[in-house]
C-alpha cells in the first residue's frame, strides 16, 4: 500500500524520527494508511540513521551483589539436608599416577542464585533446594560447568575392571544385545 508521502508527511516523519520516536509510534501519528514498515522503508531511503535519543529503553546492567564479610559473632548454620559432596568418597588411584591434591575447601554458602548465575560460574548446588538459603557455588567455572574443586567430585576417573571372568561375561552380555 502506498501511503502517499507528501512534503508534510516527510517533514513530520523526519521530526518524529529525530525526536527518538519508534517506527510504530510514527506510523500511528501520521495515520492515513502509514504502516510501521512504510516508515522504516522511508527512513532508510531518506538516509535518516542518526537519532537524538534511542527508541529502545535503556538497559540496566546487572551486577551481582558482592559477598559481605562475615561478622565474627555470626554462627555458621549447618545445612538442613546432607549434600552430595559429603556422600561421595574419593576412589583409590594407583600410587604412580597419584598427585598431591589440596585439601578440600569447606562448603560455604554459595554466592550465586538462579537469577545471578552466569555462563562462566560454577553451577554446583549448595543446600536444600526447598529452603530459602539454597544457592550455587558461583566461583569461576574452569572445567565444564564446575569450578576446580567441584569438578574433582563430579568427574571421577573411570575404574578399570581386572581382565578375567568379569570382563568376558561383560563382553558376552553386551554382545547379546546386538544378536
Amino acid at each position: 500500500m502506498n501511503p502517499g508521502w507528501t512534503e508534510d508527511r516527510v517533514g513530520a516523519l523526519k521530526k518524529l524520527w529525530l525526536e527518538g520516536q519508534s517506527a510504530s509510534q510514527i506510523a500511528k501519528a501520521l495515520g492515513g494508511g502509514v504502516t510501521r514498515n512504510a516508515v522504516i522503508g522511508k527512513v532508510h531511503r531518506l538516509g535518516l540513521s542518526g537519532r537524538a535519543a534511542p527508541s529502545q529503553p535503556a538497559r540496566t546492567t546487572f551486577r551481582p551483589a558482592r559477598p559481605r564479610a562475615a561478622a565474627p559473632a555470626a554462627p555458621v548454620q549447618a545445612p538442613s539436608a546432607p549434600r552430595r559432596i559429603e556422600a561421595v568418597a574419593p576412589r583409590p588411584v594407583a600410587a604412580a599416577s597419584q598427585t598431591p591434591t589440596p585439601a578440600a575447601a569447606p562448603e560455604l554458602p554459595g554466592t550465586a542464585t538462579v537469577l545471578t548465575l552466569g555462563a562462566h560460574m560454577c553451577k554446583w548446588p549448595i543446600g536444600d533446594p526447598s529452603t530459602s538459603d539454597f544457592s550455587f557455588c558461583g566461583r569461576r567455572a574452569s572445567e565444564g560447568v564446575y569450578c576446580v574443586e567441584h569438578a574433582r567430585v563430579a568427574y571421577q576417573p573411570q575404574v578399570r575392571k581386572s581382565a578375567g571372568k568379569d570382563a568376558s561375561s561383560d563382553l558376552a552380555r553386551s554382545l547379546r544385545r546386538y544378536i
